[in-house]
């Protein structure tokens, strides 16, 4: 038992909820693009990128509390 590595469930949920995150992901890349040439500065997708997490976070949490009780 004490050589068995752990594993962190939270990054286990958040590798399986990624497909159903496609769209706040594609949002995310479509704006890095669209920002990429940017020189001065001021454009970034920062909301785009919450955005995704955010659809990743509401679907790890319900299954991670429900591991974690």
């Amino acid at each position: 038992m004490a050589d068995e590595e752990l594993v962190d469930p939270k990054k286990y949920l958040e590798e399986r909820c990624k497909p159903q995150c496609v769209k706040p992901l594609y949002e995310y890349e479509k704006c890095i693009k669209r920002v990429e040439n940017d020189d001065t500065g001021h454009k970034h997708c920062t909301g785009q990128y919450f955005d995704y997490w955010s659809c990743i976070d509401k679907c790890v949490a319900p299954k991670l509390m429900e591991k974690l009780q």
